[in-house]
């Protein structure tokens, strides 16, 4: 319950239409909901991706206080004519009747070459709200980082992930000054920087 005490049941949908189904589900929808002043909206649209829940996990080394970071190609900040190699946590989409904890270990292996131990859950959290309903759970994973480095990725799906050992200092840094600039690395990073410490005697 928000503090507006407003939520799910206060929505009605009037209409629902599938637009587009492929990698990415683009719906349509016509929907009425509560407003604040008590009243109700008019009959509004909103076209939203429909996707599976998600995982995010940022890779460190308490030891050496080092971070594993994969780079690759993306499509969105290359039609902002932005760098379209992004600086990344390892991240994937569920597939149906896998838990979130299984795809993070799996997405870890693909792309880095890492089998991960033990996982520290840091937060839940939308992706994108207003567009989709896509919903990220974000781990931590520790792990001995001077084995790490060389390309990974599943060649039939497209990938080429470059692994990357950075001191946390600077891959913090770097999110300062805008070099890491994707919003599952950045909330994984400040998380860092907040509880490093903490981690070193795990």
């Amino acid at each position: 319950m928000k503090l507006s005490g407003l939520d799910a049941k206060d929505v009605d949908v009037h209409e629902e239409t599938t637009l587009h189904s492929g990698f990415l589900e683009l719906r349509q929808y016509a929907i009425t909901h509560k407003l604040f002043n008590g009243s109700t909206s008019p009959v509004l649209s909103r076209e939203t991706l429909v996707r599976p829940p998600s995982v995010a996990v940022i890779l460190f080394d308490p030891a050496r206080q080092e971070v594993v970071l994969v780079e690759q190609f993306r499509m969105g900040p290359y039609l902002d004519n932005d760098d379209p190699w992004l600086l990344e946590v390892v991240a994937g989409m569920s597939e149906p009747g896998e838990t979130l904890d299984a795809v993070a270990r799996r997405e870890v292996t693909e792309e880095t070459g890492f089998q991960v131990a033990s996982l520290l859950p840091v937060a839940d959290v939308y992706v994108s709200p207003g567009a989709s309903n896509e919903k990220l759970k974000l781990f931590c994973g520790l792990v001995d980082a001077s084995k790490a480095g060389g390309t990974f990725g599943v060649s039939d799906e497209g990938e080429d992930i470059k692994v990357h050992v950075l001191p946390l200092h600077e891959a913090y840094g770097m999110v300062t000054d805008g070099r890491i600039n994707n919003a599952p690395a950045v909330i994984a990073l400040q998380w860092l920087k907040l509880h490093h410490h903490e981690l070193q005697s795990e």
